[in-house]
């Protein structure tokens, strides 16, 4: 840490000290004033002496000295460890694989949490992207962002690729973002969604700056469960789209969360976020990273031309493809779309956004384990939607428990669509 003591408006006699000169202009008479008791002319303005051109001046051949030598040793270097030199362009260009979807694991068809199948992708991209680094703030072992066999960064040990942050998600996003604008790795940081609130200040930095940090908010919603509603996002989903130049994912399971690995690993104007489920949710038919990559796409249908749709993202969506599936069992013509990255899919041509969310199918379910704010903009009209949302705050219990108080089941699910059908 580097505390700098300073006085504010240093130099200036009768404001120093004090917040005038923080909040406003310092004025022309006590601009005059600072000039003199700095020892500068006050009647001059926008001046540089020429003593302070002679030490840059003097400065910069120094340094041009030392950058001559460096580049022959490190030519000297290129040319003696040629297969390094490439990987090191590489990581300074932040260039990975063509083939990286190829190195995704088998997933069981049962299906598994989010956060444990974004562990295995992690795992299984690392060997692929060597200069990719990170860590957590002291919750590596549940939210499962550990490079295994990587090491650790230690105190005169930067040799790993594990970064022990401590319970700090504040220092971690920044540090993080400092790795990454540093250049030559791609650096990540991960904690539980909810405390994505201490990373906002920056987070917001890195969407200002466009820098391709990526953050793992695991612990997704409310199936937090026993851990409490301290513990359980609501507001903190849409808090998160509102922020520009960020990227939200909210897979649906374990494939989409291996394309919003890469989908995150290819962005390169902002940061990304990868939100992940504590419970298990099924593996899913229907997912492919073209589509992913549109931000929202169609994951199910008994028709293309649907009388209703469901609307969703996360772990709601299996909800909604089981709903579905008995409501296509009895005849109706319905349509599930998987909306993991909203801001993609705005950016999408009119005729996708149409091909995907018709405007003349006016009935909507629209299902999410957090705040509806933002949702409103998929309404047809409000007398043809229906919400399963979370506008309270969760709640302490087991899992499967609070998804029956809240209504997180595929009965009610069906029960609403019911009514608009």
């Amino acid at each position: 840490i580097i505390i700098a003591k300073t006085t504010i408006g240093y130099g200036a006699p009768n404001k120093q000290n004090t917040s005038d000169a923080h909040g406003a202009p310092l004025g022309a008479e006590e601009l005059a004033a600072a000039k003199t008791a700095l020892g500068f002319d006050p009647q001059q303005s926008f001046t540089v002496p020429q003593e302070v051109y002679d030490l840059f001046a003097n400065r910069a051949a120094a340094v041009h000295r030392v950058n001559l030598k460096w580049r022959k040793a490190f030519k000297a270097w290129v040319d003696a460890h040629p297969a390094k030199a490439i990987l090191r362009e590489r990581a300074e260009k932040g260039s990975i694989p063509a083939d990286l979807a190829s190195k995704i694991p088998a997933w069981d068809a049962k299906g598994e949490a989010t956060r444990s199948a974004s562990g295995k992708v992690l795992n299984a991209l690392a060997p692929e992207i060597p200069f990719l680094v990170g860590g957590s703030a002291d919750l590596a072992p549940s939210n499962k962002s550990y490079i295994k066999g990587a090491g650790d960064i230690a105190p005169a040990s930067f040799a790993g690729r594990n970064f022990h942050f401590g319970i700090r998600e504040l220092a971690m996003t920044a540090i993080v973002n400092g790795v990454t604008a540093y250049g030559g790795f791609r650096a990540y940081g991960a904690t539980f969604f909810v405390f994505s609130d201490y990373c906002r200040p920056a987070l917001r930095l890195a969407a200002l700056m466009e820098l391709p940090s990526i953050f793992i908010f695991s612990h997704d919603s409310f199936y937090v469960g026993e851990d409490g509603p301290t513990h359980e996002p609501v507001e903190q989903l849409p808090a998160m789209r509102t922020l520009p130049n960020v990227l939200t994912f909210r897979p649906a399971d374990a494939n989409e969360t291996a394309a919003a690995w890469i989908a995150a690993l290819k962005h390169k104007a902002g940061p990304s976020c990868i939100l992940t489920t504590r419970q298990n949710i099924p593996l899913l038919e229907g997912v492919s990273q073209e589509d992913f990559e549109k931000g929202a796409y169609t994951i199910y249908q008994s028709s293309n031309h649907p009388e209703l749709l469901f609307l969703a993202s996360g772990s709601e969506v299996g909800l909604c493809v089981e709903a579905a599936k008995k409501l296509a069992g009895e005849g109706k013509r319905v349509r599930v779309v998987s909306m993991p990255e909203w801001s993609l899919f705005a950016k999408q041509p009119l005729a996708y956004r149409e091909s995907v969310i018709p405007g003349t199918c006016r009935k909507r379910v629209i299902v999410e384990a957090a705040s509806r704010f933002g949702w409103a903009q998929y309404e047809v009209n409000p007398s043809s939607t229906r919400y399963i949302t979370l506008d309270t705050f969760g709640a302490s219990g087991p899992y499967k428990v609070l998804a029956e108080h809240f209504g997180f089941t595929v009965e009610n699910v069906l029960e609403k669509a019911r009514e608009l059908l």
